[in-house]
């Protein structure tokens, strides 16, 4: 078995700054892509951020300059930067992981949430 467990959601103002954080955990041979999905209220889950294992980086074009997303290979964790945050950028963030297992082998796994609320 996987988790994923975020961190780092909060209250801010808009024009601030806040780092979403997530541990992968559990039974991992290796990680491939990781990435950041939100979803606000009355709206379907989108991709915010992806990384793949070698770093290569894709962002949805509302995020794009603002956000930054990094991982660290040997801690298993995703990280991202949120910069210049809008209202807008108010929702539930989810860390989503492809995860190969000895075991199971490739499997998704997601975080449980993280609330990031920005305010006018």
């Amino acid at each position: 078995q996987v988790q994923l467990v975020e961190s780092g959601g909060g209250l801010v103002q808009a024009g601030g700054s806040l780092r979403l954080s997530c541990a992968a955990s559990g039974n991992i041979f290796r990680i491939n892509d990781m990435g950041w999905y939100r979803q606000a209220p009355g709206k379907q889950r989108e991709l915010v951020a992806s990384i793949t294992g070698g770093g290569s980086t894709n962002y949805a074009d509302s995020v794009k300059d603002r956000f930054t997303i990094s991982r660290d290979n040997a801690k298993n964790t995703v990280n991202l930067q949120m910069s210049r945050l809008k209202p807008e950028d108010t929702a539930v963030y989810y860390c989503n992981a492809a995860v190969h297992s000895l075991i199971v082998g490739v499997r998704r796994y997601w975080g449980q949430g993280t609330q990031v609320t920005v305010s006018s």
